[in-house]
């Protein structure tokens, strides 16, 4: 590992490490500070009054807490899986030969990764309504999801297949190996080591962006928090529900990150077992030879 690193950048030396600690210590001091400020102005303008956080002790503003949630992980949950699939095809057809698949693929990936999500959002929704087509707003928002995180995860996809070794891929032609199963059993499984930080890091924005479905009023956490916020009974209190979806959405991603990690682990340590193998190979080859 560090010899992998000395090859990206130099060491840093006794003084250069001394300055980078110091300006750890420095960054750590003004963010301390910032959240110690944020939460002086909370309290001074009254955001920590009993009043504005007695509701969230209710059943029932707990319940509606919770079927937000479900209605985000649903969102997600749908888009995640379609987004998953469109990706995978879509980064098929960019890496054929055949161009009658490959420029079209080409096309609808730029095209979608170009649009802004909002925009698509409001396509999936208001475009069949100009028709008198009645359409759910969770599939609204997952058809906006899908077409712009499927299309990032395309080019996640082929950049990740891409970056495996082209001797991996000629050494399995030589072997009579079809171009489909080179693709699946060779380049796939060695792209998805590389490939799932930033995948696990694509989900995480999916999962953060179903906070626009708010715009079409589907019941999401946000829209949720809105209405809960809104309450004058209570005192308006926004501030202290948007902090609460703050760390729901803070807790859900963490979790994501450490599947994220637990998996890239569990692949690494399968990675590392499998080398002892070929070092003795190697060496019974080496000494089937004479050498």
């Amino acid at each position: 590992m560090s010899t992998q690193a000395s090859v990206l950048y130099d060491l840093p030396g006794p003084r250069a490490k001394r300055r980078n600690a110091l300006l750890g210590v420095v960054s750590t001091l003004a963010i301390v500070a910032l959240i110690a400020f944020v939460g002086y102005k909370f309290y001074d303008t009254g955001q920590f009054e009993a009043r504005k956080w007695e509701q969230f002790q209710y059943v029932s503003v707990q319940r509606e807490l919770l079927n937000g949630l479900g209605a985000t992980l649903k969102a997600a949950g749908i888009a995640a899986v379609l987004a998953l699939l469109f990706g995978a095809v879509f980064a098929s057809a960019r890496l054929s030969d055949k161009w009658i698949l490959r420029s079209p693929a080409t096309f609808v990936v730029e095209l979608f990764r170009a649009i802004p999500l909002l925009i698509l959002i409001f396509f999936g929704y208001y475009v069949p309504l100009q028709y008198g087509w009645s359409i759910d707003k969770l599939w609204a928002l997952v058809i906006g999801l899908t077409l712009y995180n499927g299309s990032v995860l395309a080019e996640i996809f082929r950049a990740g297949i891409n970056a495996v070794p082209r001797g991996q891929s000629e050494g399995a032609y030589a072997v009579g190996m079809r171009k489909n199963q080179v693709l699946r059993l060779i380049l796939l499984p060695q792209a998805v080591r590389s490939m799932l930080p930033a995948i696990v890091s694509q989900l995480v924005v999916l999962l953060k962006d179903t906070a626009l479905g708010f715009i079409i009023t589907y019941p999401e956490l946000l829209f949720v928090g809105k209405q809960i916020g809104g309450r004058l009974p209570f005192g308006l209190p926004y501030v202290p529900t948007y902090l609460i979806v703050a760390a729901i959405y803070i807790a859900i991603c963490g979790l994501l990150s450490v599947l994220a990690w637990w998996l890239q682990k569990r692949m690494g340590r399968a990675r590392t077992s499998a080398k002892p193998v070929q070092i003795v190979e190697t060496g019974h080859a080496a000494g089937q030879a004479g050498i």
